[in-house]
């Protein structure tokens, strides 16, 4: 898979999905970095343009969203991840980060 991380400063837009239900859960960035670590630890790891540093979704609140598939789009610069959430995704505590459930 071959990512374009310059297009957008070295960060890429990744659309987080449910992989059973096919909502869209939220939406994050990664880096070469967040995408390393999501591919070997199977947890989706971002990048936080706020904190400046990698941050690993469920870390603090135990809703993980375990990695099924990543796919780059054909622009090569966005990518769509499929998931199996643990739990809410949004910090608010909400299924979505729109506030819709994921059912």
């Amino acid at each position: 898979m071959k990512i374009d991380y310059e297009k957008c400063g070295g960060l890429v837009p990744a659309i987080i999905q449910d992989a059973v239900t096919k909502n869209v859960l939220m939406l994050g960035y990664m880096n070469q970095e967040a995408f390393d670590k999501t591919i070997a630890t199977k947890k989706v790891t971002f990048w936080s343009r706020s904190r400046q540093c990698l941050w690993t979704k469920g870390e603090t609140s135990g809703h993980f969203l375990d990695l099924v598939d990543i796919k780059v789009d054909c622009d090569n610069d966005t990518l769509l991840v499929k998931v199996h959430p643990h739990g809410p995704t949004c910090h608010t505590g909400t299924d979505t980060c729109w506030g819709e459930e994921n059912k």
